[in-house]
């Protein structure tokens, strides 16, 4: 496995992949130190990522291998559907899974996405349009929407 630390608007990413995919994309807490040389492997990811920060992508082209439950990986499936600048419920992801009752599960399965921002967990809100639990702080899912928002809200001052 390889792995890379690169800066981000929303603070240190780590990035963790081989040849068979991108594993773990991870938003840090902590300072740290960013990596001088990218790793091959990793190259792509990071482009993508910096043109997704930048304005320029609106979806991942990525040879992805995030590893978890065959469920998880469902639940994953499905956020990677939801279009960019659009958001769904938990209620109404689990629906779409087939089962109405399995939305602690669908939470659940949201909270342990392994890959930030490329499977975009950040869109799924609460059935009221509320910010509801992101492991990343809410802060940071609030930037992530205004990010992808059609609708940029001007400053008044």
């Amino acid at each position: 496995m390889e792995s890379c630390i690169i800066t981000s608007p929303l603070g240190f990413t780590k990035i963790v992949g081989d040849d068979a995919g991108i594993t773990q994309v991870s938003i840090l807490d902590s300072e740290e130190h960013t990596t001088d040389i990218i790793p091959e492997v990793l190259e792509d990811c990071v482009i993508q990522l910096q043109e997704y920060f930048s304005g320029q992508r609106k979806s991942f082209d990525l040879k992805l291998n995030p590893q978890g439950t065959e469920f998880q990986k469902s639940v994953w499936n499905a956020l990677q559907h939801i279009s960019f600048g659009k958001t769904t419920s938990y209620l109404e992801l689990s629906k779409q899974l087939g089962d109405v009752k399995a939305i602690r599960a669908v939470a659940q399965a949201n909270g342990k996405n392994p890959l930030w921002i490329i499977i975009p967990c950040h869109r799924v809100i609460g059935s009221d349009g509320s910010l509801t639990g992101y492991a990343g702080g809410l802060h940071r899912k609030q930037w992530l929407l205004e990010h992808e928002s059609p609708y940029k809200q001007q400053s008044l001052f």
